[in-house]
């Protein structure tokens, strides 16, 4: 079966809305394919989206990761209460904050995308002449444009593989794991989003004349 016709399959199996098929739509060498023009294409929708609602692109992540952080801790706090003082627990009060982990992990890794502190090397790229400084620059959104494709391809079948096994979190009688390995590929498309948009920034910091490079810190903006 040629790479075109199992393509034609996964978009198929997306829209018939069935988790055993896009599951196993999502196993073929296809995937990867399929998996590039996403990750491409919703990076630079998304990028779009920044442009066009400022607030999204200032405060998506950062919004999402201190309310995960604050359930995470409420969670914890209430329930270790209930459980030495009261005598009872939820039962899925030690499953739910690490599928919330999940999420406030890798909007972190997105935020830090953006901000540039993920092994940045700012002091040697400082002493670098332009040309060399771009050239790394570059470097880097190929790099996460790769490790975004790869993980949105292997998260996505994860997940697929969830919602076709009806995988339940444990503690609960409904509520599918899926819908939590979901944020994974979402995560990473943020990811892409924030390489595209820094690459188009430095391009134009390199054409006006402006810094490529400057010395940043973990957390700062």
């Amino acid at each position: 079966m040629s790479i075109v016709s199992e393509a034609a399959e996964i978009f198929s199996a997306v829209l018939s809305n069935d988790a055993w098929m896009i599951s196993e739509a999502l196993k073929t060498d296809a995937a990867w394919v399929v998996g590039a023009f996403v990750t491409l294409i919703g990076g630079a929708l998304i990028v779009l989206v920044y442009h066009y609602v400022p607030w999204i692109e200032r405060s998506l992540e950062a919004t999402i990761m201190t309310s995960t952080y604050l359930l995470i801790g409420a969670i914890i706090f209430v329930e270790v209460f209930r459980r030495f003082v009261l005598n009872v627990q939820a039962p899925w009060s030690t499953t739910l904050p690490p599928f919330l982990f999940l999420i406030m992990t890798w909007m972190g890794c997105a935020y830090n995308v953006k901000l540039r502190t993920h092994l940045a090397f700012s002091e040697f790229r400082m002493a670098m002449p332009r040309p060399a400084q771009f050239m790394c620059l570059t470097l880097d959104a190929l790099l996460w444009l790769g490790f975004s494709w790869v993980v949105v391809v292997t998260s996505t079948q994860v997940a697929a593989n969830s919602a076709a096994n009806f995988q339940i979190m444990l503690g609960t009688d409904n509520v599918l794991q899926w819908w939590f390995l979901i944020s994974v590929p979402l995560a990473f498309l943020l990811i892409a989003a924030r390489a595209m948009e820094n690459w188009m920034i430095d391009v134009k910091n390199l054409m006006t004349g402006k810094p490529l490079t400057g010395a940043v810190a973990i957390g700062s903006d």
